[in-house]
């Protein structure tokens, strides 16, 4: 019995094969011959020069340490398409916009055995937050707690069908497919004929119903009226364009970003869009002359603390946005890792029919501070019976901080708990969101946390406002409300939000309603003097305390 190995195959997008996949300036050699290579099939094979581990140097090891990278790409056409076939940590070498990104995902879905997964890897675009899911058992997807409406299946592991046993039997499935095969070099051809068929089978639509609510776009006029409304965004600096590593980051490994493709950049510990806009300022490179090729260009880089690259991603990968699209009949779409999704009209009209009820007017003042923390203080100074609670914890001892709210108010007979956000970015709105779920759960279950609340309204409220506030507390009288500070039009109601806020806001609205809590939504007219200059004093700052410049090619 032959022995099994594991492969990683990538397929490439039409147009592209070996001679136009690979990033500029990769460092794999090209020139060495291969007895075995299926026919037609091209070797790229990485050599690297010996080099010690870093910790040799720091701890001043007295022996001769080195060790090196090996790895080969090999480039397999098939059917009017190509492969590549990665072994070792080379694909970062595939430039990222020459391969299908759905390819591994859709031929894991159309060959797993729905009862037989092990693995799922998920991202949740409202907060950007990426989630990794193991069953110690072979399991269903609804145990491992999917959520259709709100989150992109990126990867997904488990056993293949019988059907398929012959030709491999693991598989995980993500823009590459991973699977564990037997297969010796002069079958790899007839392997990836069945995986090119089963790339484009619908076998996924019966064995996972209602699994991708959210589907790719595959149509190139749609696709590039997509394209440009992404540039006006990014050239406008649109607030709702955001920035973000597309994987599953190791923190404990001490990562550090920087960019490059327009030159040298500077090293940061944190990754958001101002810094891709410095960025460009630095490099001279003005907006107006960003295009999807510029994009696909620039990296975001991983590097660790001395700037050596580990990880690299476009810049096309690494942004997140939505928007709709007037040719596509008002479709609503979202750009994730470099694709372009679209979500079913259907399930934008429900969230609207949904979300828009709980929608109120508020009486809370226009907002003309600097900060959210500002604005707090300000309301509860100008109003009787407002606590300001910004900053506050009612977490029991020793435990993470937990605020109850930003201001607590009592209002037609119930206590009101106002968490209040100046922003409509997906990230921050995610986090407002759970904010309110999770300090109502504390208050409810634990009374330790009951009594901090009301030592932190003792400071604000008389002695008998506050035994009323815990009165109504005590008898389930209580009424959340998220306040979003900003400059879109009201009447928009949750329109004005981006669709995986949308998603999450009525997910979080589902959970209070469960719970017996009141809920509702507002906005607060902003009204504050353009931050523009603050972007100045921020870029000033940051390049006064930055890093050391890392030259990256």
């Amino acid at each position: 019995m032959s022995k099994s190995r594991s492969f990683s195959i990538y397929l490439l997008k039409p147009g592209f094969d070996q001679t136009n996949a690979l990033v500029a300036g990769h460092p794999l050699d090209a020139k060495v011959q291969a007895n075995f290579l299926p026919e037609g099939a091209t070797l790229f094979l990485l050599d690297s020069e010996p080099r010690p581990p870093w910790w040799s140097g720091y701890f001043g090891v007295q022996k001769n340490l080195n060790q090196v990278n090996k790895g080969a790409l090999v480039f397999l056409p098939i059917g009017g398409r190509c492969f590549a076939l990665s072994f070792g940590h080379v694909a970062h070498n595939l430039n990222d916009t020459s391969y299908e990104y759905d390819f591994g995902l859709r031929v894991t879905l159309n060959s797993l055995d729905p009862r037989k997964l092990k693995s799922t890897d998920t991202v949740e675009p409202s907060a950007a937050k990426r989630q990794r899911t193991q069953l110690p058992v072979e399991s269903e997807l609804t145990l491992f707690d999917f959520d259709r409406d709100s989150t992109i299946l990126r990867s997904l592991t488990g056993k293949v069908r019988d059907e398929h046993k012959e030709l491999f039997r693991h598989a995980t499935g993500a823009s590459n497919l991973r699977i564990s095969t037997d297969t010796l070099s002069d079958g790899l051809a007839p392997l990836c004929e069945k995986l090119l068929e089963l790339y484009g089978a619908e076998q996924f639509k019966i064995s996972f119903p209602d699994i991708q609510n959210i589907v790719p776009v595959k149509d190139p006029a749609i696709l590039e009226a997509l394209n440009e409304q992404l540039l006006a965004a990014l050239q406008a600096k649109d607030p709702d364009l955001n920035l973000t590593v597309p994987e599953i980051i190791n923190y404990s490994d001490n990562v550090f970003i920087t960019f490059s493709g327009a030159g040298a950049g500077l090293l940061y510990d944190d990754v958001y869009i101002g810094r891709y806009y410095d960025y460009l300022a630095s490099r001279d490179f003005e907006l107006a002359d960003v295009d999807i090729e510029a994009l696909s260009r620039h990296s975001l880089v991983l590097t660790d603390e001395d700037g050596t690259p580990k990880d690299r991603y476009s810049i096309l990968k690494s942004l997140v946005f939505d928007t709709t699209l007037a040719i596509a009949g008002g479709s609503t779409f979202h750009l994730s890792e470099g694709q372009w999704y679209r979500v079913d009209n259907n399930y934008i009209a429900r969230l609207t029919s949904y979300l828009d009820p709980l929608y109120v007017v508020t009486d809370l003042p226009a907002y003309t501070q600097s900060s959210e923390g500002a604005y707090n203080l300000a309301v509860s100074q100008a109003q009787d019976g407002i606590a300001c609670l910004d900053k506050s914890s009612i977490a029991p001892q020793g435990q993470t901080q937990v605020e109850p709210c930003d201001l607590l108010a009592i209002r037609n007979g119930n206590i009101v708990f106002y968490h209040v956000k100046v922003s409509t970015l997906s990230a921050q709105l995610s986090h407002l969101f759970n904010q309110g779920i999770n300090a109502i759960e504390l208050l409810r279950l634990d009374d330790e946390s009951v009594g901090r609340l009301a030592a932190l309204l003792a400071t604000a409220f008389k002695a008998e406002e506050v035994e009323n506030a815990m009165t109504l507390l005590a008898d389930g009288k209580c009424h959340v409300q998220f306040v979003i500070v900003t400059r879109k039009n009201p009447t928009n109601r949750s329109l004005n939000l981006p669709l995986f806020s949308r998603i999450s806001l009525m997910r979080t609205m589902k959970a209070l309603h469960v719970r017996g809590v009141a809920r509702s939504y507002t906005f607060v007219a902003d009204s504050s003097v353009d931050a523009e200059g603050k972007k100045k004093k921020r870029k000033k700052k940051a390049a006064a305390n930055a890093e050391p410049v890392v030259e990256l090619a």
